[in-house]
C-alpha cells in the first residue's frame, strides 16, 4: 500500500470551524451551547465503518464532505485494491472448498466463540456467516469509539489503519505484539476500527453500538468498570438480511483472568454453539489456560482451527469426529516445541484433500492446514 500524504487540517476541521464561528453571532451562552453539541455528536456508526472502509457514503451523511479529500480517495484505492486481493487469492477459494467440504457453513448456529480472536472478524464470519451472536476476545484494547470528524491528521490515521490491517489482509492473522504497541499509539486507536472495517467490508450495515462490561455474575451492563470493558455491535447482514449480534471484549482468559471476571459467565448464558481458533499462539497448550480450553470443548458442537488451538489429546476421539485438511508440517520455528506426533499421524495415513487458502501460521496455502471438529 502507498502510504498516504498526511494533511493536518480537514474539510471537517473547517466545517466545525465555521459552525462555532456563526453559533457566537448567537451570543456567549448560545456558542457554548452549540459547540458542545458540534463537539460530542458523532455520526452514525454505520457511517463511520464506511468510511474508515473506503465505501460510498450515503450524500446527506456527516461525513460525506470528507469523502472529497485526497486522501480519504487515496485510502479508498489502497482498500479496494486489497480487499479485491484477498478475495481472489483467499477468500474465493475458501467458499469453494466450503461449498464442497464444509456444510456447516450454511447452518444457522445460535453462537459462535472466537476465543483470543483480536479483531479478526474477517475469518469467523466466513466459515459461519450464518450464527445469531459472535463472542471475541482478545488483550488488545478496544479504544475509543473512532471519529472522523476529531482526526487531526486524516492522511496519517488512515495510512496508520491500512498498516495494522496489513497482515490480516496479507497472512491471514494478526501479529499481535506489534499490533498491541502501535494500537495504543495512533488517533485511530484500539480494535473497534478495525472491527468496524470488517464489518463494513462484509457488506453488513451497523444498526446499534453499545459499550459496557460484565458484571461478576456475567452480565454485559452498559458501563464501564466492570471485569471487561466490551463493546456490542449489532448489525444486518444486507444479503441475507438476518439480523446479528458481535461482541468483543478487552480480557485476560487464563485461569487467573477467568477467575476475576464473569466473561464465561456470559459466554455460558448463550448455551453450546460453534468455535472458531486461528493462530492462538497454542496458550490452550500451557496448563494456565485449562478453564478456556474445557469451556470450548463443552460448548461447542463444532470447532475450527488449526494446530495451535485445542491439543488433539484433549479431544476425546469416542465424542468428537475430527476431519483434517491440507498439510500438516509441525508449528513455525518460534512454538517448535508444540509439535503433535498423533495430529502428523492423522495427516499421513487419511490422505486429506489440499487447501489452496492459507490458515493459520503458515502464509503459504501449501503448508496450511484446517481442521475441524465435530461432536459425535
Amino acid at each position: 500500500m502507498k502510504k498516504i500524504a498526511a494533511r493536518k487540517i480537514t474539510s471537517a476541521n473547517r466545517s466545525i470551524f465555521a459552525h462555532a464561528c456563526r453559533a457566537v453571532a448567537f451570543g456567549v451562552g448560545g456558542s457554548i451551547f452549540a459547540l458542545a453539541q458540534i463537539a460530542h455528536a458523532q455520526p452514525p456508526p454505520d457511517d463511520t465503518a464506511r468510511f474508515l472502509a473506503g465505501m460510498p457514503l450515503p450524500k446527506n451523511s456527516p461525513l460525506a464532505s470528507l469523502t472529497s479529500d485526497p486522501t480519504w480517495q487515496e485510502h479508498t484505492a489502497n482498500f479496494e485494491q486489497a480487499f479485491a486481493k484477498l478475495n481472489t487469492r483467499q477468500l474465493a477459494k475458501l467458499h469453494a472448498w466450503e461449498a464442497q467440504y464444509f456444510p456447516e457453513a450454511r447452518n444457522q448456529v445460535p453462537v459462535v466463540f472466537y476465543m483470543f480472536s483480536g479483531p479478526d472478524f474477517l475469518y469467523v464470519d466466513q466459515f459461519f456467516p450464518n450464527a445469531s451472536v459472535y463472542i471475541l476476545c482478545g488483550k488488545e484494547s478496544m479504544g475509543p469509539p473512532p471519529d472522523p470528524l476529531q482526526i487531526g491528521n486524516l492522511g496519517s490515521a488512515l495510512h496508520n489503519l491500512e498498516q495494522e490491517m496489513y497482515s490480516s489482509l496479507r497472512f491471514s492473522f494478526f501479529i499481535t505484539k506489534d499490533m498491541k504497541v502501535s494500537l495504543d499509539s495512533q488517533e485511530l486507536k484500539g480494535t473497534l476500527p478495525i472491527l468496524y472495517v470488517f464489518l463494513a467490508r462484509a457488506d453488513k450495515s451497523i444498526t446499534d453500538v453499545s459499550f459496557g462490561s460484565l458484571s461478576s455474575g456475567g452480565q454485559f451492563q452498559q458501563s464501564r468498570g466492570g471485569g471487561a470493558n466490551g463493546v456490542r455491535i449489532n448489525y444486518i447482514d444486507n444479503h441475507s438480511g438476518q439480523q446479528q449480534t458481535l461482541y468483543y471484549f478487552t480480557t485476560d482468559i487464563s485461569d487467573g483472568g477467568l477467575a476475576s471476571s464473569g466473561f464465561l459467565r456470559f459466554c455460558d448464558h448463550f448455551g453450546v454453539g460453534s468455535s472458531f481458533l486461528k493462530s492462538s499462539s497454542y496458550l490452550m497448550f500451557e496448563q494456565g489456560f485449562s478453564r478456556i480450553r474445557n469451556f470450548i470443548i463443552d460448548h461447542s458442537a463444532t470447532i475450527v482451527q488449526d494446530d495451535a488451538g485445542i491439543p488433539l489429546a484433549d479431544f476425546n476421539r469416542d465424542k468428537w469426529n475430527i476431519r483434517v485438511f491440507g498439510t500438516y508440517i509441525g508449528p513455525i520455528e518460534i512454538f517448535k516445541q508444540h509439535y503433535q506426533p498423533k495430529l502428523n499421524e492423522i495427516f499421513e495415513q487419511s490422505g486429506p484433500p489440499p487447501i489452496e487458502f492459507n490458515f493459520g501460521y503458515r502464509w503459504n496455502y501449501k503448508e496450511s492446514h484446517v481442521i475441524v471438529a465435530t461432536r459425535n
